[in-house]
This record gives structure tokens, sequence and C-alpha cells, in this order.
């Protein structure tokens, strides 16, 4: 297990987005063998739980859950990676992995704009344009990878997973539990996920179904360490970056699902793909540098509001004017959503 302590966030940022970009191509392959997405979704959080346990066993931080924690790990388990990697891996045959994978770059627009009504901390305006650049990018490699054949049912529950990748990454920032291990977080919530899809897959009569994935072990192998490496560094990126630069991590995906479609799948992908890939690039450069200089500024005014600005850019931008009312206000609903996860 790699010690990722002193990465920082922009390394992090990358290091999860390379990891979580194998997993569409991944996800393809053991569709075609006739591996079921919860059996898929399974193996994710196994490889995680499995990888983590020596680790937070002799660390001595294996402890059951209680209180806030078992709070945070239910709720982080069952919509952040059971329900939105069975909704993912579901929707791949069906849409395809261009058009899941658009859906999946859409999450640091929701995740800001959640961030922003909760009064979390907001990116700079250096970091805007990079959210800006890496959509525009992410559009462009989904629409250039063509052959969906998604219908609108199906089209419209793909607009759900940007949304539940956005209210995941605000609820694990808002209802971080204080002096968490960030592994142990991920080990309990991983374990909560596995928990749901062997009770989901026991009621629906199809036991375990394990024996599935002997068609790619290569690919099962591969998924398997990824989520090992993928997911301590996930949610120390959580507690370091906050949810808005968590979210980013679509963008680095998206690219890294290409590159591996093409390289070990013989995908081919047109001129418009590989400028959107270049468009993403600019993207995760432009939030490097806002994570790295906070003495960079862009001369170009975004068009926002004088009092949005003062607030979003409130805590990066020395001399801006503030705005105590709106803060009241943001941190009045903050409290409010706390005290009603509290009493759920």
């Amino acid at each position: 297990m790699p010690d990722v302590r002193n990465v920082g966030p922009v390394g992090l940022l990358i290091w999860c987005g390379a990891l979580l970009g194998v997993g569409f191509p991944l996800s393809k392959v053991s569709a075609a063998a006739g591996v079921s997405p919860m059996v898929w979704a399974l193996l994710v959080s196994m490889g995680a739980s499995l990888s983590l346990f020596p680790v937070l066993a002799l660390q001595g931080h294996l402890k059951l859950p209680r209180g806030k924690m078992l709070r945070y790990v239910v709720i982080s388990g069952l919509v952040s990676f059971a329900g939105i990697n069975l909704l993912i891996f579901g929707l791949v045959p069906k849409l395809g992995a261009g058009q899941v994978g658009m859906m999946f770059a859409l999450s640091p627009v929701a995740t800001l704009a959640l961030s922003a009504v909760f009064g979390l901390k907001a990116p700079s305006r250096l970091g805007l344009w990079g959210i800006g650049f890496g959509l525009v990018g992410a559009l462009m490699v989904a629409f250039g990878r063509g052959g969906v054949d998604g219908t609108l049912v199906w089209s419209i529950v793909g607009l759900s997973i940007p949304v539940i990748l956005a209210v995941g990454n605000v609820y694990r920032t808002l209802d971080w539990p204080g002096g968490a291990h960030p592994m142990a977080l991920a080990f309990w919530s991983h374990g909560m996920a596995i928990s749901a899809l062997v009770l989901v897959m026991l009621l629906r009569g199809e036991g375990m179904a394990l024996s599935s994935v002997a068609n790619v072990p290569w690919a099962a192998a591969v998924q398997v360490v990824a989520a090992a490496l993928t997911f301590p560094a996930y949610f120390r990126l959580q507690k370091l970056g906050g949810p808005v630069l968590l979210s980013q991590i679509g963008y680095v995906a998206a690219g890294v699902g290409l590159v591996v479609g093409v390289v070990f799948l013989g995908e081919r992908y047109g001129p418009v793909s590989w400028v959107g890939v270049a468009i993403t690039a600019i993207g995760v450069a432009l939030t490097i540098l806002a994570q790295t200089s906070r003495a960079f500024k862009l001369p170009v005014r975004l068009p926002l509001g004088r009092t949005t600005r003062a607030r979003m850019w409130s805590g990066d931008c020395d001399g801006e004017a503030r705005a105590p009312k709106q803060a009241t206000l943001l941190a009045a609903r903050r409290q409010a959503v706390l005290k009603l996860l509290r009493q759920a």
C-alpha cells in the first residue's frame, strides 16, 4: 500500500483520476464477457477493502465505527460507492462509454453549484477557468466518440450520475468525522457498499455469481489493483482539497479512459476527441496553477455579479470585497443541513 500522506492535492488529483479512468474500458470488457454490473461494483469495493485491511490492522485504526462516523460510512458507502458504481457500470452497455464518460465529467459543475449553496470553499478565478476548460474538453471527447445507441429513458437516467457524485462529494466534506483516519473511512465505507451489494444480489436470487469474473481474469486483476491504489488517496484528497477539487478527477479519468481504450482495446477516435483531450489537459493545468500559485490572476472578468465574485473569491484574493451577510446565510444553511443529518 503506497503512502499518500506526503502527496499534495495536485498529485492526488492526477493519481485518483488516472486510476479511476482505467475503470471505464475495464467495465466495457467485463460487460462484453457477461459480468453483471453488480458483480463488477462488488469487485471494486472488495479490492479496496482487502488492500486496506492489513494496513489499518497494523496501525491500530481498525475500530468499529460509531455515532457520527457510522452515519458517515453508511451514507458514503451507499451513495458514493455502491450506488454510483452500480449506476455507471450498468449504463455503459446501455449508453456507451462515451456518453457515460460525459456524464461523469459533468460532476465538477454540479459539485461547484452545491458547494456554493452550502457555503463551502469555492475555487479561485483561475480554478473556475480550469473547470470550464475541462468541461468543454470532456464534452468534446464524449461527443467525438460516437456510436452511442442509448434511448431517451437511459439518457435521462444517466443525468443522475453528476448529481449523485456531487451530493456525495459535498456530503463527505460537510459531515467529515473529526479525527477520523481517511483510510479507515475508505475501508468502512467500502465495507458498507459490499454489504449492500451482496444483500441486493441475494434478494434478487442471483447469489454471489462471482464465477463470471473468471471470464476476464486480467481485467479483474487490474480493476482490483486500481481500486486498492485509488481510495486511500481519494479520501485524503477529499480532506485536503475539498469537494470541488475532488470532483475534477472526472476530467482526468475521461482522458485516461480514452488513451487506455485506444492503446489496449483498439478503439479509434476522431480528431474532435483528441482536440478535447488537449483542452482537458489545459483545464487540468489551470487547476494545478490555481492550487500552487495564489498570486496568478487572469485579467478576464467572469460573467458573475459583484457580490457573487466577492463571496466566491474572498478566501483567495486579498483586498477583494466581502459579503458578510451572504457568508452568514451560507453558514446557517450548512448548520441546518448538519442538524438534519444528526437527526436522521
